[in-house]
């Protein structure tokens, strides 16, 4: 597929000029009802919005919220949000694992993921999985949404979406923040932000960097295995006077980011967990994952009337990334005719002879280092019609998306002799491994009604989506591409309705519910997939008084089919990477509780919260897959805990405060199936503190710890080995705000 560049704000001229020739041109005389601000574009809820009120699970994580422990993984901040799960993989969160209601965490691929409301995946229709997440410590606000509350923002609708609002240009004409932090295993942490607003011109430069040098130690070498990575973002709004006939906003954002990480999918034998869990073979030495991104951003809004405005983004992302990491580990052997041959194994039983190879066992040892590399482009625009009708608050939206991965890989071959040196034999020629683009284009229409009726809000949504995925895979004869490529597309059209309501029962209790379609769209590459699709129930209540505030929601999620994407991060064989399996019938239920209560003690504030959720998983067939295995009806679904909790207990003075987090993760199955196995990973707790104290007025100093009591526990046996949790760092850091 050939990507083109838009033309921008070409449909927001289009569309403003069609609404506003209906309109008298002194419209916006009075106050308008709806304001038009390209921020408000970047957020789900807006400024007015109130997210109690939304008929669904909604959650919003405020500047504050993420400043309390001030988490550069994002994947510890979401754990405060019930019914998301997380799958810790480098204990980082570089690469983010993130599932929603029972929907499973590899790559984040079944959530969609938003930054300033644009998607942020790097091909997130045509390869979901998200190699590249927007970097958590620099966002000043965090939205999440499941179940019936996410039907506008597809493609993927069945488990929810995140929304990550990075820095806002500031109100004042001038003000910033510095931030350093330092800690152990060589983490630091540099962050610096400028920015102001003028009468009409505004703006705001933002740099993060953070690093480590790692808390594992790769066997016989002092190399690191930690990482680098750079983040760069400005912003430039210009704005008409605010007593303009039609008010407009106009908001460019370029970010660009680095990383360079020596992280690798080799994992340890459960005997050598046992003895050194921080300890990684010596075949990974070369692993390394290097990536940049780009991201292009214009927005442009409008106020049209009182009653309605408008507002349109343009965007554009280009992703590279190259992951050389070690796919096979082998033994010389001999083939078929008696000839020395090296056998190659993959990861899942390779890891013994990196195992034997490192203990002594064996005296030299072969691998395979894949070079996983590939170049993702995504763009797109959208546009949003705000509409306020007394009782109705009607939007209107329209996407247009395209994008596309290219992965362009070959193999090296490297001999490891018995003074652990790594030679490379055999340099693979570019092209000759996995050597195929999969690409996407989408058109996406959805209307939405909030309906306000006496003590009812009823929502109504219905969604619309046009695709085409397509594959063009020259193979691994053809590297410089000159035959004709095996072609396979899919073509799908979907309607997706929503409808989900609340009922204020008291002052301090609302009732809701909803029912909504879900849906995830087939893979390029696999004609016999067929859509992702199920009915998803939710119903709950929430109660807030005072200094406290709960909430209780029970969810079905009824798939008629659901998928299964077979990638490397999941130990799947390289001829069956990039396929997609359908599992069929499948039913998860479970319950999402929060709880939150401020103790007035008088100078001190004691506030805690309580997170939990409770999930049952089960498949309603039988069938065989390389994804999920030979599965048999009534099996339980691998990396979703039973039970998780999350308990956090703070004290607050007049200028210090310290927090408290407990963070329980149940046993979860590695595997699908029932019942007691040696493979299942077991329940563990995690502790982090923070306490911070401000020495001025605009300064503050912060001591942090996570894993608190450095708990060893298993994250995850995803690559075919055990994979280790991030252990005890303590770190301090210093703030400077102007």
């Amino acid at each position: 597929m050939s990507i083109k560049f838009f033309k921008p704000t070409m449909l927001s001229l289009v569309i403003a000029s069609a609404i506003s020739s209906t309109m008298s041109t002194h419209a916006l005389a009075d106050e308008a009802m709806i304001d038009a601000s390209v921020d408000e574009q970047f957020t789900i809820f807006g400024s007015s919005t109130a997210v109690n009120n939304v008929p669904g699970s909604a959650h919003q994580l405020s500047q504050e919220d993420l400043e309390k422990f001030d988490y550069t993984d994002i994947m510890r901040t979401l754990t405060s949000i019930p019914g998301v799960y997380v799958l810790e993989e480098d204990g980082y969160g570089l690469r983010a694992n993130i599932g929603m209601r029972g929907t499973g965490q590899n790559r984040s691929e079944k959530v969609t993921i938003m930054e300033d409301g644009v998607l942020a995946a790097p091909a997130p229709y045509a390869a979901p999985a998200a190699y590249y997440f927007p970097t958590a410590g620099r966002m000043q606000q965090v939205e999440v949404l499941k179940g019936t509350s996410s039907a506008m923002y597809g493609p993927r609708t069945t488990g929810g979406v995140i929304n990550m609002v990075s820095r806002q240009i500031p109100d004042e004409a001038l003000a910033g923040q510095m931030s350093v932090q330092a800690g152990q295993d060589g983490f630091a942490k540099v962050h610096g932000v400028i920015g102001g607003s003028g009468e009409n011109l505004s703006s705001v430069f933002e740099v993060y960097r953070y690093q480590a040098d790692g808390y594992k130690d790769i066997n016989h070498s002092d190399q690191d295995t930690g990482f680098v990575k750079n983040d760069i973002l400005g912003k430039v709004r210009y704005n008409t006077d605010e007593n303009a006939t039609f008010y407009q906003e106009l908001e460019f954002k370029v970010k660009y980011s680095d990383e360079d990480s020596d992280d690798t999918y080799m994992g340890l034998t459960e005997d050598d967990f046992n003895s050194d869990p921080y300890s990684r073979y010596s075949a990974s030495q070369k692993d390394n994952m290097s990536t940049e991104h780009l991201q292009l951003q214009l927005s442009h809004a409008i106020d049209l009337s009182n009653r309605f405005n408008l507002g349109t983004t343009v965007y554009h992302n280009d992703f590279s990334r190259n992951w050389y990491k070690t796919s096979k580990v082998g033994e010389m052997g001999v083939d078929e005719n008696g000839d020395p041959k090296v056998i190659y194994q993959s990861l899942s039983k390779g890891s013994q002879l990196a195992s034997d190879y490192d203990n002594g066992a064996i005296d030299e040892l072969y691998t395979q280092v894949k070079a996983n590399n590939r170049d993702y482009l995504s763009q797109g625009i959208q546009t949003v019609i705000n509409a306020d009708f007394d009782s109705h608050q009607v939007k209107f939206g329209l996407r247009f998306h395209e994008d596309e991965m290219d992965r362009y890989q070959w193999v090296d071959e490297y001999y490891l002799d018995a003074d652990y040196n790594m030679t490379l034999t055999n340099a693979g020629e570019p092209g000759t491994d996995s050597n195929r683009i999969d690409s996407a284009s989408a058109l996406a229409l959805f209307v939405h009604d909030e309906w306000t009726i006496g003590k009812f809000i009823v929502n109504a949504g219905l969604r619309y989506e046009d695709m085409t995925l397509e594959r063009q895979d020259w193979g691994k004869e053809d590297p410089n591409r000159t035959g004709v490529a095996k072609y396979k597309k899919n073509d799908v059209d979907v309607l997706l309705p929503s409808l989900a309501m609340t009922y204020q029962l008291t002052d301090e209790i609302v009732l809701l519910g909803g029912v909504q379609k879900g849906f995830a769209p087939p893979s390029p590459g696999n004609e016999a997939a067929t859509n992702e699709e199920s009915v998803n129930y939710e119903l709950g209540a929430r109660y807030a008084k005072n200094a406290f505030n709960a909430e209780a929601l029970l969810f079905l999620s009824d798939y008629d089919n659901m998928h299964g994407n077979c990638t490397a991060s999941q130990n799947c064989d390289d001829d069956n990477i990039g396929e997609q399996y359908n599992a069929g019938e499948v039913k998860i239920t479970g319950i999402e509780l929060k709880a939150g209560y401020a103790f007035d003690l008088g100078d001190i504030s004691m506030p805690i919260d309580l997170t939990y959720t409770h999930t049952q998983t089960e498949f309603l067939n039988d069938f065989e897959s390389d994804f999920w295995g030979d599965v048999e009806a009534g099996y339980q679904f691998p990396y979703v805990p039973e039970n998780q909790l999350q308990f956090v207990v703070g004290l607050e003075g007049d200028k210090w405060r310290t927090n408290l987090l407990v963070r329980y993760t149940g046993e979860m199955r590695s595997e699908a199936g029932i019942g007691a196995s040696d493979e299942n990973i077991d329940a563990h707790t995690v502790i982090d503190f923070v306490a911070s104290y401000d020495v001025a007025k605009n300064q503050q100093v912060r001591f942090s710890v996570d894993n608190l009591l450095d708990e060893s526990y298993i994250a995850t046996r995803m690559h075919g080995s055990v994979m280790v949790g991030k252990p005890r760092m303590v770190s301090v850091g210093y703030q400077y705000n102007f």
